[in-house]
């Protein structure tokens, strides 16, 4: 049976099925579409998607992505007087936070979370850094923004032994949100609450 596509648009709509949710049809879409009525957009799509994968980084001191080497949240004065630092799992969940506009403080950015399993330890969620930073900064309060389930309480108990060791106020946000969901899919309004019924932690 004769290939459906030639080489290249059979390369071009596999790898448009590596974006989360697009599968082959999807992707088959969009690639015909780009082809037929944008190929100016289609060609600045892959200019920038090149540039961002060669230039966006992690922060070297909250791990949000950004292009320089401290994002403009961490070298806000504004932001570090409120003595706060927010730690999330991703990217995505500062994004939601950011949305709620009820944080004013700094974030940490885990990239996951605890799961021997996976081999996936403190460090390879940076807590070494998030320690540095407990030292070095005089956070007030830090509150763990992170979803509900087994690993993310792991990961919990290992950042408030280090957070206590400097006396720092551990609070976590009041939770709306369905376990092994993420904060981006949490709607903005509940996020809000669960920020603002934040509670201590013993």
């Amino acid at each position: 049976m004769a290939a459906l596509f030639s080489p290249l648009l059979d390369d071009l709509i596999k790898n448009l099925q590596t974006l989360q949710g697009v599968g082959r049809r999807t992707a088959q879409r969009m690639a015909f579409r780009l082809l037929e009525h944008d190929r100016e957009k289609g060609a600045r799509l892959a200019e920038i998607l090149g540039r961002s994968m060669r230039e966006i980084r992690e922060c070297r001191l909250c791990r949000n992505f950004t292009e320089q080497e401290v994002c403009p949240i961490c070298a806000s004065a504004k932001r570090a007087a409120h003595h706060q630092l927010c730690i999330v799992e991703t990217p995505s969940d500062v994004a939601a936070i950011e949305g709620t506009e009820q944080f004013f403080g700094q974030y940490f950015v885990l990239h996951g979370h605890i799961s021997p399993i996976d081999g996936i330890g403190p460090d390879e969620i940076g807590l070494p850094l998030l320690e540095k930073r407990f030292s070095e900064e005089k956070f007030e309060e830090v509150i763990l923004a992170m979803s509900p389930g087994s690993e993310g309480s792991v990961t919990s108990y290992y950042i408030s032994d280090i957070a206590r060791k400097y006396g720092i106020r551990l609070t976590s946000i009041a939770h709306g949100v369905p376990m092994g969901g993420g904060l981006e899919f949490v709607d903005g309004r509940t996020l809000s609450v669960s920020l603002k019924d934040r509670k201590d932690l013993e």
